[in-house]
């Protein structure tokens, strides 16, 4: 499953957003002391099961890179996903 579109941030709503072909996958967040809380991701459902949710992850590492962001997993998939991508371990607060 590819991206159709770059990894958004919609600070006013406090939400990452990426499209796929099919759908999105987004994920709310809350900002304290410059660390963002990874609240809630969610795939559309019919990208569920595509891999499309892991490569919004990668993305969004990219993107905390490039921007100097860091991450703290609440949800359960990112908490999950970081736990199995320990070469990200350089975005999480």
């Amino acid at each position: 499953m590819s991206a159709i579109g770059p990894l958004v941030d919609l600070a006013e709503a406090k939400r990452f957003v990426q499209p796929f072909e099919g759908g999105a996958v987004v994920c709310d967040y809350a900002v304290s002391a410059d660390v963002h809380a990874l609240l809630h991701v969610e795939a559309d459902p019919a990208l569920r099961g595509t891999g499309a949710a892991g490569k919004f992850m990668a993305a969004l590492v990219e993107h905390g890179r490039a921007h100097g962001l860091t991450f703290t997993p609440v949800c359960s998939y990112a908490i999950a996903w970081f736990r199995r991508h320990p070469d990200a371990a350089d975005v999480v607060a």
